[in-house]
């Protein structure tokens, strides 16, 4: 009996390729179930079996629980507590008392019953092993060969019986494949699941791109060149910008090859998918001027704090650096991750000349200076009373007919207007009384509302624009609260 046990694990460890205590478990797991049954399934087993000779034991047992415990189903499988220390004073609540029983024939077991359950745990020890081969290759491209198309999803045969899945989101667009072709994809993730491994591919993302050009660009293999962001409009156009790592190495051109040929092999890997190469650069508002091309930028005005840029082109250019559907300025701002506004020249300097004349008026008004002082401090960059209250006095000092006395009134001045405006706005929002959409609110009080409506939250879509954060830093209220009263305020967005 033993060598007929050691024969089917041989045989079965051979022919799928799996670990030999995996048939070991399987078989104990069949005997177990078949004396089981043959109990009427009143009592529980546990079978064990020799590694070497192929003999095995069979045990009754019952987990120990606690006296307090209520048994429904399975009674004869478990045994109190207080019961359980009669036998072994040591046991405690979880683990099991067993006794030796008559042992069922392997021959008898059902051949039926064997056979399941050994490919079931066949089947789940090669589900694993597909899950920890291929969890060590995410993020690589694979290749495979096309083995039907569902609903647009395409599902490709890696090789081995292990099937992977491309998403129909995750096509590049206007592209068609038919079974039997090659295709290959990036490795986005892996999952065991009971009906076996889900392996998903992508050809839209971003890393699928970054991997091709490390295919076709040994030098970004080798770290003379790295690619620092990319940007794409999938199956149309993406920009790819580049640093290299050797000064004597042009980054560009290495990414575009002789005649064009790396950056053609990636564009044809991707249906045709048009790739600007472009130079990345430590100074953002450059990075920003390449981001653009082919359109030339003139000028270019950064605000910091809103994290923007507003872009002046020719007149003649503004198209062609918009774009088709504003495709070139929206790429370009993905890949520097800058807010980007494109105007023509002329309305840049229309713009910068509204901006300049309210800055003046501000200035005029608030530090009671005249206008040409005023344009003074335009000039020198100067745009809010805070930047004339809090910035060192030593950088006001280098302005030409500046001196100390007239910096001191100044930074004064701007702090003295700083306080009035404070105090105007705190004694405006504690007259404020809230808007009847707010009042009305399902959810909201009127102590809640006046307690917004002392924070600038007047109206309902005041309330909407907010974030539960916000919400929380105003009222003394718990997030789930908070949520629902923002929901209740976003529901005319909904409607619309």
């Amino acid at each position: 009996m033993g060598k007929e046990i050691l024969a089917v694990v041989e045989i079965m460890a051979n022919e799928k390729g799996v670990d030999k205590e995996i048939i070991f478990d399987a078989i104990e797991t069949a005997l177990a179930t078949a004396t089981r049954k043959s109990h009427g399934d009143d009592i529980d087993v546990r079978v064990v079996i020799d590694r070497d000779t192929g003999e095995y034991e069979s045990f009754q047992r019952w987990e120990v629980i606690e006296d307090a415990t209520a048994i429904e189903d399975n009674v004869g499988w478990y045994i109190r507590e207080m019961d359980a220390v009669d036998i072994d004073p040591n046991i405690e609540v979880g683990e099991f008392i067993e006794e030796p029983i008559e042992s069922i024939d392997f021959g008898r077991i059902g051949a039926q019953t064997a056979k399941q359950v050994i490919i079931q745990k066949v089947r789940e020890a090669e589900r694993k092993k597909v899950v920890a081969e291929y969890s060590k290759r995410v993020g690589e491209i694979l290749t495979g060969q096309v083995k039907r198309v569902d609903r647009g999803d395409v599902i490709l045969d890696l090789g081995e019986n292990v099937d992977a899945i491309i998403p129909r989101n995750q096509l590049v667009a206007r592209e068609n494949f038919r079974m039997g072709d090659r295709v290959r994809g990036y490795l986005q993730s892996v999952e065991f699941r009971p009906r076996g491994p889900q392996l998903t591919m992508s050809r839209a993302c971003n890393e699928m791109l970054m991997e091709l050009f490390k295919i076709e660009v040994p030098e970004i293999g080798d770290d003379l060149i790295d690619v620092m962001s990319v940007a794409r409009d999938v199956g149309f156009r993406a920009k790819v910008a580049v640093r290299g790592n050797d000064p004597r190495l042009d980054p560009i051109g290495a990414c575009v090859g002789m005649r064009g040929s790396r950056v053609q092999s990636v564009m044809n890997e991707l249906n045709g998918e048009r790739i600007d190469i472009i130079q990345w650069d430590v100074n953002d508002a450059q990075f920003v001027i390449n981001a653009m091309a082919p359109a030339e930028v003139i000028s270019i005005m950064v605000d910091e704090d809103k994290h923007t840029m507003d872009l002046a082109v020719d007149d003649e250019q503004l198209s062609q650096a918009i774009g088709k559907n504003g495709q070139n300025v929206r790429l370009a701002s993905e890949l520097t991750g800058w807010e980007l506004n494109v105007m023509s020249q002329s309305a840049m300097s229309e713009k910068h000349n509204i901006e300049s004349k309210s800055q003046i008026d501000v200035f005029v008004n608030a530090l009671d200076v005249d206008e040409e002082m005023a344009e003074v401090l335009v000039a020198e960059g100067f745009s809010t009373l805070e930047e004339v209250a809090y910035v060192p006095a030593v950088e006001m000092l280098d302005i030409d007919g500046f001196d100390e006395e007239i910096v001191t009134e100044l930074k004064q001045r701007a702090k003295d207007a700083l306080l009035t405006s404070a105090i105007a706005e705190e004694e405006r929002l504690a007259l404020a009384e809230p808007a009847d959409d707010l009042l009305s609110l399902e959810g909201m009080t009127p102590e809640l509302a006046k307690t917004l409506a002392g924070s600038g939250v007047i109206t309902q879509e005041d309330l909407a624009e907010l974030s539960i954060d916000e919400v929380l830093e105003i009222l003394d209220i718990n997030e789930e609260t908070a949520g629902e009263l923002i929901l209740k305020a976003r529901a005319p967005w909904f409607e619309e």
